[in-house]
């Protein structure tokens, strides 16, 4: 398992480039966006979400490693610096989590099925929320340059 734990690490630190990547890609109008007529989530409260369930998932399974980071409220918008230093920090937590499970740390509990089912699941929930952010923003007129949309699939680079 300890040679499987860089490469876990680097995959998690992908998934989180690719989001600070998007980020930077989005415009301040595209941040706004929202395929909802309901008032469901915007672009940047999708992002917001992920760091959320970042912290709820360490709030459940290391209180510890989720002390003191930021949780957004459902409808807080935040602005791009700060969003990306909370999904900065939650990252660094979710490896610190990673690390401590792989080394056998008590009071570490990933899924009952291992470390890497639980860092697939958080890898997966990103994923989902990046295709929405995707879809909302082209639905709405403010797609991102077809090399930035390629680019976040090129995880040899990113």
């Amino acid at each position: 398992m300890k040679d499987a734990l860089p490469q876990l690490i680097e995959s998690w630190r992908i998934n989180n480039r690719i989001n600070l990547f998007l980020i930077d890609k989005i415009s301040a109008e595209g941040m706004r966006c929202t395929l909802s007529h309901r008032g469901g989530r915007n672009v940047v409260r999708q992002f917001a979400h992920m760091h959320n369930n970042r912290f709820w998932q360490l709030d459940k399974r290391a209180k510890d490693l989720a002390a003191g980071l930021h949780e957004y409220e459902s409808k807080e918008e935040p602005p791009k610096r700060f969003l990306k230093k909370t999904l900065k920090d939650s990252a660094l937590r979710v490896e610190q989590f990673i690390d401590d499970c792989v080394a056998g740390k008590p009071k570490r509990r990933p899924f009952k099925r291992g470390i890497i089912p639980f860092v697939s699941y958080l890898i997966a929930h990103d994923a989902h929320h990046r295709g929405n952010i995707l879809l909302t923003l082209k639905q709405s007129g403010h797609n991102i340059d077809q090399p930035d949309r390629y680019a976040i699939w090129d995880w040899e680079r990113i």
